[in-house]
């Protein structure tokens, strides 16, 4: 058998000292004390009851070596309020992201991130948290891709070389040598050793020179 009864919450304190309309919203603390229900401001908790309310502040530390700057810049992509703090306020380069959340550059390898605990701050933290570790993630890829790109532009020049060399050597070459002439005076260039052979000292050095 099921029996099922009314509850009835009394609003108490401040929450008590205005008469609401009808259907109008009361916002207060919905406090159980035995078997009676009271409604009352969070400012009254310590008065009508022997509960109280304590804040809690949060303290993260994150591995980031990226620039300070590219992580606010990239923030602002986010968050409508990423806000500047002054150094003297901060003891360090840190900014506000909707006043709420405190980013503060600790040293060349991490950063910190501070927060009052609640709902909504906690949900900024995490998306913070979650752009820090994105953006941790793209240094690296962006220096090995970095690297290769310039590993493969050595490697396209070297090959383009030899193209050119074997294509002049098959045309004006004798014995796998370049020969040079100008105004009679000739010159035979080893590509592979750097050699220059010539009776010409100027034409030897301007032909070492050149290549």
């Amino acid at each position: 058998m099921y029996f099922n009864s009314e509850k009835m919450a009394k609003t108490i304190g401040r929450v008590a000292e205005k008469t609401p309309e009808v259907d109008e919203t009361i916002n207060g603390l919905l406090v159980k004390k035995a078997f009676t229900y009271q409604i009352m401001a969070l400012d009254d908790l310590h008065v009508f009851s022997q509960l109280s309310t304590i804040n809690i502040s949060q303290r993260i530390t994150i591995a980031y070596t990226g620039a300070f700057g590219v992580l606010k810049h990239r923030l602002k992509q986010i968050f409508e309020s990423v806000e500047s703090l002054a150094d003297e306020e901060s003891e360090g380069p840190a900014f506000h992201v909707h006043e709420r959340l405190t980013v503060k550059y600790e040293s060349k390898k991490h950063i910190s991130l501070h927060w009052r605990s609640d709902p909504i701050s906690d949900m900024v933290s995490d998306s913070v948290v979650a752009l820090v570790l994105n953006i941790s993630r793209e240094i690296p890829k962006v220096a090995v891709e970095s690297e290769e790109a310039t590993k493969t532009e050595e490697e396209n020049n070297y090959k383009a070389e030899k193209v050119i060399h074997a294509l002049l050597v098959s045309l004006f070459g004798e014995n796998g040598k370049l020969v040079i002439s100008v105004d009679g005076n000739v010159a035979h260039l080893d590509k592979q050793s750097g050699n220059v052979e010539s009776e010409n000292e100027s034409l030897k050095e301007r032909v070492r020179v050149a290549f």
